[in-house]
């Protein structure tokens, strides 16, 4: 087997450690979505989310709510309108700004995946990150070790 070298700097490497780790985490909730039959990317619903829990937000304050650049917004937003599952309108207050909110077809998704698949994807990372114990780096590796040795798909499934 070939040696993790990224595992093996350590802190110099934290950054793409923990991108990779967002990755891993990423795919594997997207096949737990797959699974409860959510088609759209698991990109998406942290998006979904705040939109269900802030109401109508612009693309500057989405990217506040989630933590993610305006040009990431963006071009979500752009599958999101494509899907039905968002519509935006012209700010009255300031005519540059658009206001994002979730449709009929959006608020329906999301109340099923609240029902349906967040709750399993919350259960199973709870899962997985319950035996971390001291410090950053050993969580890390146990946490990645964990993914390995049972996919969150595996942590949902009876």
């Amino acid at each position: 087997m070939i040696e993790d070298v990224v595992k093996e700097l350590g802190h110099l490497s934290l950054g793409t450690r923990l991108r990779r780790l967002g990755e891993t985490l990423q795919a594997q909730t997207q096949s737990v979505l797959a699974a409860h039959g959510f088609e759209q990317p698991a990109a998406y619903f942290p998006l979904l989310a705040a939109l269900d829990r802030l109401g109508p937000l612009s693309v500057g304050e989405l990217s506040q709510a989630v933590g993610v650049s305006q040009p990431v917004i963006t071009r979500s937003l752009r599958g999101l309108e494509d899907d039905g599952l968002v519509g935006s309108e012209t700010s009255e207050a300031d005519r540059r700004v658009r206001r994002i909110a979730l449709s009929r077809k959006g608020r329906g998704l999301v109340q099923r995946a609240q029902r349906e698949a967040w709750p399993a994807i919350e259960a199973a990372v709870a899962q997985a990150c319950a035996a971390l114990s001291g410090d950053l780096l050993s969580q890390l590796t146990a946490l990645e070790d964990a993914l390995v040795e049972a996919p969150l798909l595996q942590r949902v499934q009876p």
